[in-house]
């Protein structure tokens, strides 16, 4: 057991001897050797960098070239006519003939009110007018009479002064006093009359123009009877669809309180610029217009006019400068863009949509 153990032991110390010499030999080795073993490093990757650098250089460049011939903004949107249906008289909602987002057409009827009262008094209004046109009647028969008496009156008086005038030249001694005295009365009787005929015709005139205007005054009372009627009819205002429907069949409404309203079928982009942008728009330029409702269309549209003011001076309550803590910020200004597309009707576009318009600022 003892000759076993020792034998093992001198093994164990004579291959850690072996191993120190191997490892003796190896640190003895040149360092040129270590180097020829060692393989070169590849330039591959370094290439491989270059080239996607100056891809991204050149894109840039590209990119750069491009965008700068156009004009953009992300604050933009459709806009379009919306329009708030009311009644403009008092009634009871005897049927609404629309239903939610329905298409209408321009003078289609919406929504009809109870037509009791207006009818009453349509009818009344008529009646009131023919009173006054048989009240005319009558004034033109006062001056027909009045002017017959003026006719009758200018013959007494004709032959009055013939009376006189004969009297005048018959011989004084053959003509009493008293028959003289009575072709005297009669004659200034009769131009009395004659006066008198006339204030009746003057009279009878005034009251044939007073007749006529109350004539006049009655028919504006069955015209605005008439126009009071029609505000029964709620008709559409323009071409759209019904958004906000709020009235029901029977509800008592008041004028102007709102019933729906109305968003039109003509839209167009209202696009807020910069200010420093604006140098570089005009009306006319071309405008491709991306929505985000409708990706990967460039609808075609127009410049059509520059709002002459910037948004903020339009608020509510427009910022006042002339404080001692004044901060200068850029302001925008609407721009307003009208399609010259008509795949607009293809695709559901209303206001409120967000939208990028890019005008062309550069000639092609």
């Amino acid at each position: 057991m003892m000759d076993d153990d020792g034998r093992r032991n001198r093994d164990l110390a004579m291959g850690e001897d072996d191993r120190n010499e191997s490892g003796a030999r190896q640190s003895r080795v040149p360092n040129d050797a270590v180097a020829a073993i060692t393989p070169p490093r590849s330039k591959r990757p370094f290439v491989v960098l270059a080239i996607v650098l100056l891809a991204l250089v050149v894109a840039g460049i590209v990119y750069w070239l491009h965008a700068r011939q156009f004009a953009t903004t992300t604050d933009a949107e459709i806009d379009g006519a919306i329009h708030r249906i009311a009644p403009r008289i008092s009634g009871q909602v005897e049927a609404v003939l629309v239903h939610q987002n329905q298409h209408v057409a321009k003078g289609q009827l919406l929504v009809r009110l109870n037509a009791g009262t207006e009818i009453v008094a349509l009818d009344r209004a008529r009646a009131q007018r023919a009173q006054a046109v048989a009240d005319v009647g009558t004034r033109n028969a006062d001056v027909a009479q009045a002017e017959a008496n003026v006719a009758v009156a200018r013959a007494n008086l004709f032959k009055a002064q013939r009376d006189a005038a004969r009297y005048a030249r018959v011989n004084p001694q053959a003509v009493t006093r008293t028959a003289l005295d009575a072709a005297t009365a009669d004659l200034r009787a009769t131009e009395a009359r004659l006066d008198a005929a006339k204030q009746q015709v003057t009279g009878a005139e005034a009251g044939l123009v007073a007749a006529k205007a109350a004539l006049k005054a009655t028919d504006v009372a069955v015209e605005n009877a008439k126009l009071q009627l029609s505000y029964t009819s709620i008709r559409a205002p323009a071409s759209g669809y019904i958004a906000e429907r709020s009235v029901r069949t029977g509800n008592v409404v008041a004028a102007g309180s709102g019933l729906m309203a109305l968003v039109g079928d003509r839209l167009w982009v209202t696009a807020n610029y910069k200010e420093t942008e604006l140098g570089h728009i005009h009306p006319g330029q071309h405008v491709r217009v991306y929505i985000d409702a409708v990706p990967g269309v460039a609808f075609h549209a127009r410049v059509a006019s520059i709002q002459r003011g910037t948004g903020s001076v339009f608020s509510l309550l427009p910022a006042q400068n002339a404080t001692g803590n004044y901060v200068k910020i850029v302001q925008r200004v609407p721009v307003r863009i009208i399609f010259d597309d008509h795949r607009i009707g293809k695709y559901l576009l209303a206001p409120g949509m967000s939208a990028e318009p890019f005008i062309r600022i550069a000639s092609k």
